[in-house]
């Protein structure tokens, strides 16, 4: 029930019930539950016309006079979910409620309270709805509020960091973004220390397992929702907010805090605010830089017509049609390689790097759509005569570049990366991933090679590449996320680890045993285990293939 509705505590401290002389004579531990509206009564199965969450007054004239009866009409409350039962005294009961009632009350946990005063129970009616009434208004403001604070956000296209850190003020609660693989994107502690909030968080993580796509685990009391769009999910976010309802006065903001409603409003609203922001990425460049962008990103993620593309490249000048074509990829090493921070020095090292590119362009000769693709790289599309022109464009094009980049160590510290060639602008997304995915991979390659090509990228690179793809995140998650789930619940055993090793010895037990630092026979059981849990024949080449993939994955969605 939502906290927007006042606790039977706080209906007893309303005047109107002051004014009575209230005294609490059972059922202490169940001051605080909500009271969701007022009923007055005075027969004996009033119950059944009852919903739970009402507070019911009476003067007990109509209450049963055996103990039997009494029994029953407090069990019969009490099964109902009543917040309460208020007993005037005076017309029934004169010194106070029967002895039976009282021992009823306190053994269902149900609060009895006498009132010692003749009060009107209309005043009390009308002072708990008006509360009820006003909390409410409350809560439609708060929503609005949620709302608009997350549409301005949406059109502002703020980044993750800014979204996740108004849902962590809006609610005074702590958030968190993580992907499919249960690792940390980005997170506001609301005043907490992020490191206890994020220490062995895959692990945490792994036992919050709530039902639905918008759903609240009270074991570990956090509030889950799904991100994604377009019907791809890529992560979710999670915002923790104590079992029993109660956010700490500290870090409570209101008007968001201490609502369950509001709270699962605000985090669907973050979330779809967030899956937003992904497909959309704003721009700050000339026109015609601006059109090489749209008609790359067009090609990347198949948002225009093929001849489209072609049509508007061709009016640009960047004949695409009937030629060899080859996509090739720029970035620095390291996403902050001079050790700076903020966004201005990044878009700053992003427009330096996109400029330098586009001389070296010009001085190789070469015809191309080029533009930053993302916050970190610069794509072009090289069009060139014939495929024999490949290799010597490519080589052109990389001289060129490390003599705009005067300095070598700036030079050392970029890396260039080509795809395949392709004869088709159909086939140039292939050519263009191709070229992503390998200078994302070479930037755990210490040589420094003019341009990196595929045979250089060997399966561990490729995974790393890879490692923000949902559907290598998913694979990862099917192949092993009942050991992980399994190892997160006994941490002390390892299993991962004992697969690792006997994966990583070519299925060798002797030899895995060895490198565990376990016995055979300890190890073997290990192994019988985790066969168990996987379902998976360890023998089977095929199933121990896939495994060690999956492992290697996770290794490369792991790193930083």
């Amino acid at each position: 029930m939502s906290a927007v509705f006042p606790t039977v505590r706080e209906v007893l401290a309303l005047d109107p019930v002051r004014h009575g002389a209230p005294r609490v004579v059972a059922g202490d531990d169940g001051l605080d539950r909500p009271v969701r509206w007022v009923h007055v009564a005075e027969v004996p199965d009033i119950a059944t016309l009852l919903g739970g969450g009402e507070l019911v007054l009476t003067t007990g004239i109509g209450l049963p006079g055996d103990d039997a009866g009494l029994r029953a009409f407090i069990g019969d409350l009490a099964d109902v979910g009543v917040s309460g039962l208020v007993v005037e005294l005076g017309r029934r009961y004169v010194s106070g409620v029967p002895r039976v009632m009282a021992a009823a009350a306190e053994r269902r946990g149900l609060p009895l309270v006498e009132l010692r005063r003749a009060t009107p129970f209309v005043r009390i009616t009308e002072a708990v709805h008006a509360l009820i009434v006003d909390a409410q208004l409350t809560e439609l403001r708060a929503t609005e509020e949620i709302h608009q604070r997350f549409n301005d956000l949406s059109v502002e296209g703020a980044d993750a960091a800014e979204v996740i850190r108004q849902a962590a003020e809006l609610s005074g609660c702590p958030v968190v973004l993580e992907n499919l693989s249960r690792q940390v994107l980005g997170y506001d502690p609301a005043g907490e220390s992020a490191e206890l909030l994020l220490d062995g968080w895959e692990q945490h993580s792994r036992r919050i397992r709530p039902a639905g796509r918008t759903a609240y685990d009270p074991d570990s009391g956090w509030l889950v929702t799904t991100v994604g769009a377009r019907g791809q999910d890529w992560g979710r976010l999670l915002l923790r907010w104590p079992a029993s309802g109660d956010v700490p006065s500290a870090r409570a903001v209101e008007p968001a805090a201490g609502s369950p409603t509001r709270l699962t409003i605000l985090i669907e609203r973050a979330a779809s605010t967030l899956a937003l922001g992904r497909l959309i990425r704003r721009d700050a460049e000339g026109l015609e830089r601006q059109i090489h962008r749209t008609l790359l990103t067009a090609l990347l993620d198949h948002s225009r017509p093929v001849d489209e593309v072609g049509l508007r490249a061709k009016a640009l000048g960047v004949v695409l049609d009937r030629r060899h074509l080859v996509g090739v990829m720029v970035r620095h090493r390291a996403d902050d390689p001079a050790g700076e921070v903020g966004p201005e020095a990044g878009q700053a090292r992003l427009r330096d790097l996109s400029e330098a590119v586009g001389q070296a362009l010009r001085e190789a000769k070469l015809t191309a759509l080029t533009s930053a693709v993302d916050d970190n790289s610069v794509g072009a599309l090289l069009a060139l005569p014939d495929p024999a022109a490949e290799d010597r464009a490519l080589s052109a094009f990389a001289g060129a570049l490390r003599r705009v980049r005067l300095d070598a160590g700036a030079a050392r510290a970029t890396i260039v990366a080509a795809g395949s060639g392709v004869s088709t602008l159909r086939e140039a997304r292939r050519s263009l991933v191709e070229a992503r995915q390998i200078a994302e991979a070479a930037r755990r390659d210490r040589r420094d090679l003019p341009i990196f090509r595929l045979p250089h990228v060997g399966l561990a690179g490729l995974l790393h590449l890879l490692r923000d793809e949902p559907r290598l995140q998913t694979f990862v998650e099917r192949e092993l996320g009942a050991l992980l789930e399994y190892d997160a619940r006994h941490p002390r055993e390892r299993l991962l680890d004992t697969l690792r090793a006997y994966l990583e010895q070519g299925r060798n037990k002797s030899a895995g045993a060895a490198a565990a630092h376990l016995s055979r026979p300890a190890f073997y059981e290990r192994l019988a285990r985790i066969a168990r849990i996987l379902d998976v024949d360890l023998d089977s080449v095929e199933a121990s293939l896939s495994l060690h993939v999956a492992l290697l994955a996770l290794e490369a969605v792991r790193a930083p």
